[in-house]
């Protein structure tokens, strides 16, 4: 993921973990409910880990685990037994632990007796906090000790801890327990079929709040505030309903996934945003959340314009080698409570990303075609001639015309884009690419930004602005299909090395240029070609790297894998250049994957051959829930409809593809222009009701930035 220092991959996770998400909350356990701090375990609130154990046993024994399910991305049931002393005849008594994750978490623990007689039963539960940043959780590099203090105070215990002048605290309310400096114990006589309840509440320690006040149910509707933000996601979404059930289910999923995985910019509490994955990445990133909200924009374009306006806040404006930070560039993560040693650069916010800044600009263009106001819109622009200038001024140091990235310290990341692993990017033969690199999507991201912003300029009666991005994105187009084309290899280079060497892998960062429109057309057949090899294409999706490449290995997080995102965005740009049944082909085997992983498709999974291995191989560390991943289903289904608008040319365009198996598709509630449309395609026949006053629906592809851009300029010539 394109995460922090991911030179240093994160210990396994341990089988069968659950990971519960709310917002910028999580909590990661084992599928008994049980927490141990020896395991990347923990309920984190802000990054800071404030319960590192939380284990119950009843009657000394841990509990045996029957089932864990998750209910809702923030809400989950486990279900246990307690083992007999005597090792003999199934136990009677079952624990069942609801847990749901807010502003820390509510538990309730139900003991149930299904035996003829009372049972007694001892239930404990240890508690420890250490108050762990999440990077050292991460990391396995645990080394401060808190001084901790414990004070049990009728029905609630708090632990609070002081490591040089900072003071971190967590509150646990527990109705009826015997409180002690370990932990809680409830000793209880369960009647014959009959059951013992009780609700515990874990929160940071704050002045004056109540520990249950986070977990309030109003009366009437029942419902706690996890739920009636759910509710009212649900309700400002579209509702889906689709032929084949397995599509639906992942799809619904995906849904859920993506509104767990929303936070509030701080500053400005109307502004949602993006965080990108749990468990690690509960936070605001510039390329994951830029990346998410564009595949999402048919579901929610407000997230797209909220990650713009908050990403324009935090925009570089000083030169800063510790933290990367350049006049115009856009972070590429924020962290909301880690000390500051632990963050790169020493900062909450870092700006080692290569891809982000571009990506923006990009994605204001797609903002500008949904409908948002036009003063919304304008207030964005300064913003996006910023990062034009820093694509200008230091994306492009050494004024090639392309933009290419070095860490500017000994701690930031090695690689900038988005395989960031310290062994991303290589050479067919498995050596290491030198920077300064330039990879070879980043200049499809430049060649978009140039074109989104001509035509927002001529759109605004800017001809001057316009015809020299337009011109600017014509010298990339020449030069990038000039030096990263490999006519004996049949595809491009994945990069231009410190000495503007073609690295000459084949990697799947090549079929994001297809999208943004950068290859040229006669290129394009033999790159597909490559692309849909047995050696790119595992019969899951495409591979990261190619099997016959040097650095090869199924089981990498970047030489090798598969990931759904990238995929996603292959399929968007197979479409683009007419290439529709190996669209199909790759969007199936994507979903399909997802039936193995209960409908939701995690960060990434091994590159293993669906002839060598019949099911996708789960990568140890993917994260799951994750942003991109949540939205490739979305952009792998509105990709296959061909769908897409643009409100200031009053159109909405369709012309689907979806293949046979996939069934009809019955979409109402569907975000656009300001209203709410109902789409219908049957027989791959598509019919929308509902459009906005003075939209036109059109069966056809929505016409491109650089075929807007070039009628721009011929009509203004003409």
């Amino acid at each position: 993921m394109a995460g922090w220092n991911a030179d240093t991959a994160a210990g396994p996770l341990g089988a069968g973990t659950v990971t519960l998400v709310e917002g910028s909350s999580f909590c990661i356990s084992l599928p008994n409910g049980d927490i141990h701090p020896e395991h990347p375990h923990g309920l984190f609130v802000q990054d800071t880990r404030i319960l590192s154990g939380w284990s119950l046993a009843a009657n000394d024994q841990p509990l045996e685990p029957l089932v864990a399910e998750t209910k809702e991305p923030y809400r989950a049931l486990f279900v246990g037994r307690v083992p007999r002393s005597d090792g003999y005849a199934d136990s009677p008594l079952i624990v069942e632990r609801l847990r749901e994750v807010g502003t820390g978490i509510q538990e309730q623990v139900t003991v149930r007796n299904y035996s003829s007689g009372p049972a007694e039963c001892v239930v404990f539960l240890r508690i420890e906090a250490d108050f762990a940043d999440l990077f050292e959780v991460k990391e396995a590099r645990i080394q401060r000790r808190w001084d901790e203090t414990r004070l049990a105070d009728g029905e609630t215990l708090t632990i609070r801890a002081v490591w040089q002048h900072i003071r971190k605290g967590v509150v646990i309310q527990a109705p009826g327990a015997n409180i002690t400096p370990e932990g809680l114990t409830y000793r209880v006589s369960v009647p014959p079929h009959g059951h013992w309840s009780t609700v515990l509440t874990v929160v940071p320690a704050t002045e004056g709040a109540s520990p249950a006040d986070a977990f309030v149910h109003t009366d009437g509707d029942g419902l706690s505030p996890r739920d009636r933000r759910r509710r009212e996601w649900v309700a400002k979404i579209p509702v889906l309903q689709i032929g084949n059930r397995s599509i639906e289910r992942t799809l619904r999923r995906s849904y859920d996934d993506l509104g767990a995985l929303r936070i509030e910019d701080p500053n400005h509490p109307d502004r949602v945003v993006v965080a990108a994955g749990a468990p690690w990445f509960m936070t605001l990133f510039g390329r994951d959340s830029l990346w998410a909200s564009e595949m999402a924009m048919p579901v929610d374009p407000s997230l797209a314009l909220g990650t713009l306006q908050t990403l324009a806040d935090r925009q570089g404006a000083v030169v800063d080698p510790m933290s990367e930070e350049e006049p115009g560039k856009i972070l590429h993560e924020v962290r909301l409570d880690v000390s500051s040693g632990l963050s790169l650069g020493g900062k909450s916010t870092y700006y080692g990303s290569i891809d982000a800044t571009p990506l923006f600009v990009m994605m204001l263009g797609s903002v500008s075609r949904w409908g948002f106001a036009k003063d919304t819109i304008a207030a964005l622009l300064p913003h996006a001639d910023r990062a034009l200038e820093w694509i200008r001024d230091y994306g492009d140091k050494d004024g090639d015309g392309f933009v290419e990235y070095e860490r500017l310290n000994p701690q930031g990341l090695i690689n900038q884009g988005w395989k960031d692993s310290w062994d991303g990017i290589n050479f067919a033969d498995g050596t290491l690419a030198e920077p300064p690199i330039a990879l070879c999507e980043v200049q499809a991201y430049v060649y978009v930004a140039y074109m989104a912003r001509a035509w927002m300029a001529y759109d605004a009666g800017d001809a001057r602005l316009g015809d020299e991005l337009a011109d600017q994105a014509a010298q990339l187009k020449k030069r990038f299909n000039e030096q990263f084309w490999m006519p004996e290899r049949g595809y491009y280079a994945i990069a231009l090395d410190g000495q503007k060497r073609q690295v000459d892998a084949c990697a799947s960062n090549m079929g994001h240029c297809l999208w943004q429109g950068l290859v040229d057309e006669d290129k394009a057949p033999q790159m597909v070609e490559r692309l849909m090899s047995p050696e790119m294409f595992s019969g899951w999706g495409v591979r990261t790297l190619a099997s016959d490449m040097g650095a090869y290995n199924p089981a990498s997080y970047h030489n090798g894998s598969v990931w759904p995102h990238d995929n996603a965005i292959i399929v968007a740009g197979l479409l683009r250049y007419g290439f529709v049944a190996e669209a199909q082909r790759i969007a199936t085997a994507i979903l399909e994957a997802a039936e193995y992983s209960g409908g939701r498709l995690p960060e990434l999974f091994c590159g293993f051959s669906r002839e060598q291995i019949a099911e996708p191989v789960p990568y140890p560390t993917a994260c799951s829930p994750q942003a991109w991943a949540a939205t490739t289903p979305i952009l792998l289904v509105t990709s296959l409809m061909r769908y897409d608008t643009h409100v200031s040319r009053n159109g909405l365009w369709m012309d689907p593809v979806l293949p046979e198996s996939y069934g009809d598709l019955h979409i109402t509630n569907a975000p656009v222009g300001g209203g709410r449309i109902t789409i219908d395609i049957a027989n791959s026949v598509p019919s929308v009701h509902g459009l906005p006053e003075g939209m036109v629906f059109h069966r056809g592809h929505r016409p491109w930035m650089t075929e807007l851009v070039e009628q721009a300029g011929h009509g203004r010539k003409a």
